[in-house]
């Protein structure tokens, strides 16, 4: 069989399959264009997975059956009880525990043949390079922009292939991307990349994050395993990838449509990672890009605990709470005022702020959410209006407030 439509294989076949080996991947051995030879690329391949979370659950679960040699997986966070609605990998046990110790025990327990390396940290411009080389391939299951981009432009200079996933509500999309495939018959679509489909990151705010929209755990299982399956295709050359092609998903629906990505042709190959003011700052200069992650104007947050702390000993911090409502109601925080991050996006934004400076009267206000994220965006756009605004460091979550 040919190569996956133009490309070869990405992986050369490792040693003879040994007999456990055979009776545990009977199924996918007689699959026309894996056989022995492609298990035997898949067991010597290195697949890189940035998240364990939503995304990479599946495909981590499915990649570990299929019997890829070597898993990486990128997380610094810590499992907590909302993951587990749609974070197969992880379990009730594992509450509070990293996630790269929970998936690489799942990961063991589905796979002994199975090498899992864990990278406890968050992917950052200092790391990313590092991180990624010696890896064949990443699969990119994170949810923030700014790693995206990252993940992207750090494949791009590696040389690496990407298999890129989205979630949003009830609704996912997967490509493949890879700024120098090694052709075989020139007819797949070259050089597409992560900044070929979105040149330009989406202002702050219009993309909510999955705690403020919500995501179906189910999605996360359809996105996931296409992500699985893009990498076994590439790592063996098994049918058409998704390379110059943007799978989108609406579950509501039951549909899927194939829509075509090209190559910018006025885009400069990426040679180095973003650096800049944001490094100054001490901030990503990637979150900086996309117009997070702040510019240094505002000194860094109390801590929830801190704060909790504060309001024990008598004194009454301003603390404007913008999570959703539920999430106030499952874990309040006494004495907050409660305003959901996307009323600072949406027609009212303006009025929103307005209140929120006359509730403040000059004073600090500090802005909480669960993980930090929405709380950061919110202080930028409070201090743009002149509102000294810190958001809570770590969020609820992690801070031993509970």
């Amino acid at each position: 069989m040919t190569g996956t439509a133009g490309l070869g294989p990405l992986v050369d076949p490792g040693p003879d399959l040994g007999r456990a080996e055979l009776a545990r991947y009977a199924r996918q051995l007689a699959l026309p264009g894996i056989g022995a030879d492609g298990q035997r690329r898949l067991r010597a391949a290195r697949v890189l997975l940035v998240g364990a979370g939503g995304l990479g659950s599946p495909a981590l679960l499915y990649l570990a059956a299929a019997g890829v040699g070597t898993l990486g997986v990128v997380d610094d966070d810590v499992v907590e009880t909302s993951n587990l609605q749609r974070q197969v990998i992880h379990g009730e046990s594992d509450v509070g525990r990293p996630k790269t110790a929970s998936a690489a025990a799942a990961v063991r327990e589905i796979n002994p043949h199975v090498d899992v390396v864990e990278h406890g940290v968050r992917l950052t411009p200092g790391n990313a390079l590092d991180v990624l080389a010696g890896y064949d391939l990443v699969l990119d299951g994170s949810d923030a922009f700014a790693t995206r981009y990252l993940v992207s432009d750090a494949a791009e200079i590696l040389g690496l292939p990407c298999v890129w996933g989205a979630l949003h509500r009830f609704t996912g999309q997967v490509s493949t991307f890879w700024a120098a495939p090694r052709a075989r018959d020139g007819d797949e679509p070259r050089g597409v990349t992560y900044r070929d489909l979105f040149p330009v990151p989406p202002p702050p705010g219009a993309s909510p994050d999955c705690a403020t929209a919500g995501v179906l755990g189910a999605v996360c299982g359809t996105i996931g395993t296409t992500m699985a399956t893009e990498a076994i295709k590439l790592i063996t050359g098994a049918g058409r990838t998704l390379l110059g092609r943007l799978a989108v998903h609406d579950a509501l629906q039951g549909t899927w449509r194939t829509l075509t990505v090209h190559p910018d042709p006025d885009r400069e190959p990426v040679t180095e990672l973003l650096s800049g003011p944001g490094d100054a700052a001490g901030t990503d200069p990637y979150a900086v890009f996309c117009g997070i992650g702040g510019t240094g104007q505002h000194p860094a947050g109390l801590s929830a605990a801190e704060l909790a702390a504060e309001r024990d000993r008598g004194a009454a911090p301003l603390v404007l709470d913008v999570r959703e409502a539920w999430e106030v109601a499952a874990d309040p925080f006494p004495g907050a005022r409660t305003v959901p991050s996307g009323a600072f996006t949406g027609p009212e934004a303006g009025r929103v702020v307005s209140d929120v400076a006359g509730w403040a009267g000059g004073g600090v206000v500090h802005v909480l959410c669960a993980s930090g994220v929405r709380s950061a965006r919110v202080a930028e756009e409070l201090g743009r209006a002149g509102i000294e605004a810190r958001s809570v460091a770590g969020g609820t979550t992690g801070t031993g407030r509970r």
